[in-house]
This record gives C-alpha cells, sequence and structure tokens, in this order.
C-alpha cells in the first residue's frame, strides 16, 4: 500500500498535449449538448404553455435598464378553443397564406420576396408563421448570421414536432400586438375590454394587421395603412376558410 502511495506521488504531472486534447474532448460535445437541449426546448412545449418568451425577458429588461421600473408585460395565455376563429384565421391570411402547405418555409414566398427587393423599393419579408415563432419564442430581434441559422434550426424543429394547430396557437398567444402586449387575450382586453373569444372578424383582421410593426401601428385606433390591410385580411380570410382549414384545427 506504502508503495502504491509512493508510486502515485512520483506520477508525473499530465502534459500539456494531454491537457489540450483533454479540453478538445469536451468542446466537441458542446455542439450536441446544444442540439440535445434545443429539442427538448421545443417538444416540452409543444404540451407545455410558455410561460414567457425570449421576447418577452428581453422587452422587460430594456424597461428596467432604461428605468421604467412600472413597465409590465401583458400576456394571458388562451387555447385554441378559448380564441374567436376569426383570428387564427386572419393571422395565416396576414402573415403567411401557405401556413398549411410548407413544412416550416415558404419557398415560393423567398424567390418573390428575393426578386423584389433586387428591384429596390420597400424591403419585402418572407418569414412564415413557424419562423416568426422560432424567433419570438427562443431568441432574439436582428440580422446576423448566427442568429438566422438558429432561426431555422428551430423551425425545423417546431414543424417536425408540433402539428400546425399547436404552432397557431402558441403564436396567437405570443405575438406583439402593441408595445409590451402579447398574445390575443391580452390585446383583445387591452383594446377593447374583452375576451378573445369574442374578437369579431374585423378585430382579428386589425389585430393582424398590425404585426408588422405592433409598436408603430395601432389596433385599437387604426390609420389608413392598418385599415387597408385590415380590409385586405378580411378578402383572404374568406378566400381561406374552409375544409382544409378547420381540419387542420381540430
Amino acid at each position: 500500500m506504502i508503495a502504491s502511495r509512493d508510486k502515485d506521488r512520483l506520477s508525473p504531472p499530465p502534459t500539456q498535449p494531454a491537457r489540450r486534447r483533454s479540453r478538445w474532448h469536451w468542446l466537441w460535445k458542446l455542439p450536441l449538448l446544444l442540439v440535445v437541449l434545443s429539442v427538448v426546448q421545443v417538444l416540452a412545449l409543444r404540451f407545455v404553455d410558455p410561460p414567457f418568451t425570449a421576447f418577452m425577458a428581453i422587452r422587460q429588461f430594456d424597461a428596467l435598464r432604461a428605468g421604467d421600473t412600472g413597465f409590465r408585460i401583458a400576456y394571458d395565455w388562451r387555447d385554441l378553443e378559448q380564441l374567436a376563429p376569426t383570428l387564427p384565421l386572419a393571422l395565416v391570411a396576414a402573415e403567411d397564406q401557405n401556413f398549411l402547405a410548407h413544412r416550416g418555409f415558404d419557398l415560393k414566398a423567398i424567390e418573390q420576396a428575393r426578386a423584389h427587393n433586387a428591384r429596390g423599393g420597400r424591403t419585402r419579408g418572407a418569414s412564415t408563421i413557424s419562423q416568426q415563432l422560432a424567433k419570438n419564442l427562443f431568441l432574439w430581434s436582428g440580422r446576423s448570421w448566427v442568429r438566422k441559422g438558429a432561426e431555422a434550426w428551430y423551425t425545423l424543429l417546431i414543424e417536425a414536432l408540433w402539428p400546425k394547430r399547436r404552432i397557431i396557437e402558441v403564436y396567437a398567444n405570443v405575438a406583439e400586438f402593441g408595445d409590451g402586449i402579447y398574445g390575443a387575450q391580452a390585446a383583445a382586453r387591452s383594446y377593447w375590454g374583452k375576451d378573445a373569444a369574442r374578437l369579431g372578424p374585423s378585430e382579428s383582421a386589425r389585430l393582424a394587421a398590425v404585426l408588422p410593426s405592433p409598436k408603430r401601428y395601432s389596433a385599437h385606433r387604426p390609420g389608413p395603412y392598418v385599415q387597408r390591410r385590415a380590409r385586405w385580411i378580411e378578402r383572404n380570410m374568406r378566400n381561406l376558410d374552409g375544409p382544409a382549414w378547420r381540419e387542420a384545427l381540430k
């Protein structure tokens, strides 16, 4: 036993290459760990309603950093059955009319946006509801390649692990409809003093109409742009409503 202890005491410390190999041994596992964590995140939220999103946390932090201690996030979850049926239809009509057909990325819309932007003028986006949901839930705003790559990964996971019904349910509850106002229920209570279950087609369309810039536009006091866009959304709602839509929401 004494000889064994003396032997251990006399053993040389690990060499520099050995320590370096040890560090690399853990480093290559980090991406795998991130993949596993992201899958667990998305899978859990298929069954658990999110208590908050990344965007909510960032907005609250920004308010505190600015010294606005009275600012509070307005967020009140409602299951899809507790929302007016016109609301998810309005969101799809406004944001992603191929929602039922694509698997996270609308390639046709992306090509159309690319061609439009190449001609100059006002920049047009082509993000699907699944992409926007991935960003709102897990990420931050911005245009970096890291953020876009993470958004694409989370979009693939959402489409692979969630049914379309769950995607539109979560999106309707976490989309920002005004500064610090997240979800249809909080918006309906803030703007019209009623529950989201009682929203009419025009109110649903007005909520969807402000989504490009909810801090700039108002669903409660719509200007000319929101009014025009809401009328366009209502027309598209009538075109999209049908057996395929109702089957997807069962």
